[in-house]
């Protein structure tokens, strides 16, 4: 291996208006290695790697490739030095095929057959070197994510990439999916590929990079070999103090049955049935998590529960029935009966952002009786009261005028957990609680939860983070197109086996549906 970086960044520094998001970093990233790159969430990554893929120019700094000084106005001259990029959400045309996707904005002059018929050689070859195997003639749109992802990554290599950015790759994957990935990976970098691999998700670190860098506040405060480290050691590299990575919970003791859900269905406007038959119940003391990957029926369940839309079924709290068509089929009525709800999208549907955070932390509530008598808000108790929930669930700042939008994520995500829980109720429905969320803030977040769960609370817990489900479930049920596919005590499985569930498969068979 060389001793000439791959890349190597000199004090790189961007400022937008007030905001300095890099501030003189270096970093050198060796070729054929894999290297990490963590953060929490405003530190800094994301302007780096656009910055080293031309969407963003530095306003100091030098960039190095291959020991040559490299400007980069755009992706085009990226690409031209040989790096390509795969972003979190995948730059693909749905209703183009992979081979159509691979050479678009590569063709070979005016005539695309000719440009088709090498890219299907190229791709042949590609395909069976770095075990990246996909139909060339599919439609995206048909394409698993998993598959996708590999069309992205292949779209690279036929550019000729040598260095390649990804950017969260597991976000979207199921665990099967991650770990093919990740040999994919290792394949590239025994070729002497060069990646560098953004993620917040300690475990991949540790799992597949040579060398890891950890960012803070647009700062680089630390390079290590990650055979060097810890998980530990890393999350307070990132935060700048000591992080409890693993929920201190005592065993749940679970009481009667508060949530109980049966044969519950649901067809979306456009006719397709979203929800095909779930039952479930949850009891007092008890978190129950749903792992699945995004799109399974997991966001319908939770706004069915909170009463965003209709549903046919039996759900029951406190052994008395919901109607579900009728009076009680909205989201004030589900809040009466002691249903809260923290939604996954805390921008779309857990808070007004142009409002103030003493204004969202009543939202939903603002009828109840605490908040003023007849038509008339005491606004003035409201706004004590926000100010004593701010402090309460650490929300920084602690100001309640401040408008919504100008909070952090993690502090958004606090504002609606403390409207949430603060109203006592009997059953909480969460939604990915630490979605986009800085890791001290994570562990905020989930020791609110169990003290929920400890104070006898039923929880309905929704993420896509496996390690999230694990560490804070009591019991955990694995949705898949619709359907439950099974439930499992967190000490009697693993993630391969919840992996398989979450693909659709028992007993390892393909479950057959639709």
């Amino acid at each position: 291996m060389t001793d000439t970086p791959a890349i190597e960044l000199k004090g790189i520094s961007k400022a937008f208006g007030p905001v300095q998001a890099n501030k003189d970093i270096s970093i050198r990233v060796m070729p054929g290695t894999i290297h990490g790159i963590i953060g929490e969430n405003g530190a800094g990554k994301s302007t780096l790697m656009s910055i080293l893929y031309g969407f963003y120019k530095a306003d100091d700094g030098e960039i190095w490739i291959h020991g040559r000084k490299t400007e980069i106005p755009d992706s085009q001259a990226a690409i031209s030095a040989g790096i390509g990029m795969v972003f979190q959400h995948f730059k693909l045309v749905q209703n183009f095929s992979v081979l159509e996707n691979v050479i678009l904005g590569a063709e070979d002059g005016g005539l695309l057959q000719p440009s088709l018929s090498k890219a299907r050689g190229v791709l042949k070859h590609l395909a069976e070197e770095y075990e990246l195997q996909v139909d060339p003639e599919a439609l995206i749109e048909e394409l698993s994510v998993g598959h996708q992802q590999r069309v992205e990554i292949l779209k690279a290599l036929y550019r000729e990439a040598d260095i390649l950015i990804l950017d969260e790759p597991t976000g979207v994957l199921t665990p099967a999916e991650a770990d093919h990935l990740f040999r994919i990976l290792e394949g590239l970098r025994e070729q002497g590929k060069t990646i560098i691999l953004i993620t917040h998700k300690l475990r991949e670190i540790m799992e597949i990079t040579d060398t890891v860098s950890v960012m803070r506040r647009g700062q680089m405060t630390a390079t290590v070999k990650t055979a060097e480290t810890n998980p530990e050691q890393l999350a307070e590299l990132m935060v700048g103090r000591k992080v409890l990575l693993q929920v201190d919970k005592v065993p749940a003791t679970p009481g009667k049955p508060i949530l109980e859900i049966e044969n519950l269905r649901h067809v979306d406007d456009q006719g397709v049935e979203r929800l095909k038959g779930i039952s479930l119940d949850i009891r007092a003391g008890e978190i129950v998590g749903i792992a699945g990957v995004s799109g399974n029926g997991q966001t319908e369940l939770l706004q069915v529960l909170g009463g965003y839309c209709h549903a046919t079924g039996d759900i029951r709290v406190n052994g008395t029935p919901i109607d579900l068509t009728g009076k009680e089929s909205d989201g004030r009525s589900r809040r009466a009966r002691g249903i809260a709800h923290v939604p996954e999208d805390r921008h779309h549907e857990g808070l007004i952002l142009p409002y103030t955070a003493w204004e969202n932390t009543v939202f939903g509530y603002h009828r109840d009786a605490q908040s003023g008598s007849g038509f008339l808000m005491d606004n003035a108790a409201i706004k004590a009261e926000a100010a004593a929930k701010m402090e309460r669930f650490d929300v920084r700042p602690p100001n309640p005028n401040l408008a919504a939008k100008n909070f952090s994520g993690g502090n958004q995500q606090k504002i609606v957990l403390a409207r949430e829980i603060e109203q006592n109720p009997d059953v909480l429905l969460i939604g990915q609680p630490t979605r986009g969320v800085d890791i001290g803030a994570i562990e905020f977040i989930h020791q609110q939860i169990v003290a929920l769960r400890d104070a006898g609370k039923a929880i309905l817990l929704v993420s896509v983070e496996l390690d999230e489900i694990f560490s804070l479930s009591d019991r955990i049920a694995v949705m898949f197109d619709g359907q439950i596919m099974g439930e499992r005590l967190p000490s009697e499985t693993d993630q391969t086996e919840l992996g398989l569930l979450m693909a659709g498969m028992t007993n390892g068979q393909e479950k057959a549906h639709g």
